[in-house]
């Protein structure tokens, strides 16, 4: 059957990052841990981005996840926003790459298909799913919750022949 990989789920955001890790063996999941990263608000923009940095480069050194995803960001009305998304999503995503990660990228609708089966769906609805499919998972925020519906999503779609040949060709 192979050996277990423990893969992290990150959920990318300027004051938190969730982080979630599962071990997937086969169609098995096992709940490794999960918390969330924070930034200072009122430090500059670039100290916030070394403290997200920081937090995530201890967690990876310490858990030794095999492979990551990361939230895809959505684009939503507040420009700014989304441009601080995008700098927390670009150092959730650097830090498990300079770990020497291949790191998959999933669209929201198709962490919640994953979880929930249907592309569309609330937050308690993924939470609880969570819950079901990972019943010692426990999480301090909902960022938390949806970096572990992120890493369940990849335990899902990580057999893909598109998923193999991109961590052949890294």
């Amino acid at each position: 059957m192979g050996e277990a990989i423990r893969i992290i789920g990150i959920d990318p955001g300027l004051r938190r990052t969730g982080w979630g890790i599962v071990e997937s063996l086969g169609n098995s999941l096992r709940f490794v841990g999960s918390g969330t990263v924070r930034s200072d608000d009122k430090a500059a923009l670039a100290t916030r981005l070394c403290q997200l940095h920081d937090g995530l480069a201890e967690i990876l050194h310490a858990a030794m996840p095999q492979e990551a995803a990361v939230e895809q960001t959505f684009v939503n009305k507040d420009a700014v926003a989304t441009l601080k998304l995008g700098q927390a999503r670009g150092i959730a995503m650097l830090v498990p790459a300079r770990a020497g990660l291949v790191v998959a990228e999933y669209a929201p609708n198709a962490v919640k298909k994953a979880v929930i089966g249907v592309g569309h769906g609330d937050k308690k609805q993924i939470h609880m799913m969570v819950k079901v499919l990972l019943p010692k998972a426990t999480f301090d925020t909902e960022h938390a919750a949806d970096a572990l519906a992120i890493a369940i999503c990849h335990a899902h779609h990580r057999q893909s022949v598109a998923y193999r040949m991109a961590a052949l060709a890294s």
